[in-house]
């Protein structure tokens, strides 16, 4: 059961960060990392909720700075997070920043605890629909004057290098549903026939307003 006071801090003062975050990472991203968190916590009885819950909120505040170390940055917000100290002890913290830290996908260690393990795991959000919107909607924002093909250029690529067989990205949690989410990404990947014709059709939605 979560402390009143820890939710009710965690909803009016860090989850609305999220509202001025990019659409990969917004209000929506937060609560479904949150959500998915605590469902893996379930498969760890020694595991506390109230730090799962915590770390998921936190863990990717580090964008109010900067992409590249948002993990390390979101860590260092959440260690110097004085409130934090009314529900944790200081090693929970330490243990919490850690996991915060550990959580990015292009991490090539295991997480240091199984807190670590959760968020990363959490935060994979491996459904393929939302998988190839996301990278479409990181690349317009990077290069929104782009041509479409550069952009289908740089959504194949960064698929094929995170998702695909020997990609970087690692699971930790092989009882989640990830794994075959997973699959199912790798299947479209590697059909580069249907995977164009699913570029197409979520670019023009995204682009809707725009002319390409």
């Amino acid at each position: 059961m979560l402390p009143q006071t820890l939710k009710t801090y965690i909803e009016t003062a860090i989850i609305p960060r999220y509202e001025h975050f990019d659409k990969a990472h917004n209000l929506s991203h937060v609560q479904t990392v949150m959500e998915e968190s605590m469902a893996l916590c379930k498969l760890y009885p020694e595991t506390n909720p109230q730090m799962v819950y915590t770390i998921a909120a936190y863990h990717d505040l580090g964008l109010c700075k900067e992409r590249e170390t948002h993990h390390i940055i979101s860590g260092e917000i959440l260690m110097a997070d004085k409130q934090l100290r009314n529900w944790f002890t200081e090693e929970e913290i330490r243990i919490m920043k850690e996991a915060v830290e550990d959580h990015r996908a292009s991490n090539k260690q295991k997480p240091r605890s199984i807190y670590g393990c959760i968020v990363a795991e959490a935060d994979r959000q491996i459904d393929t629909d939302i998988t190839l919107l996301r990278t479409i909607q990181y690349g317009l924002r990077q290069a929104p004057n782009a041509s479409r093909e550069w952009h289908y250029e740089r959504f194949l690529h960064h698929l094929q290098e995170k998702y695909a067989p020997g990609g970087y990205l690692k699971l930790w949690i092989p009882k989640s549903k990830n794994a075959t989410h997973l699959r199912e990404l790798q299947a479209i990947i590697a059909d580069k026939v249907a995977l164009r014709q699913r570029f197409e059709t979520l670019f023009d939605e995204e682009c809707k307003d725009i002319s390409y």
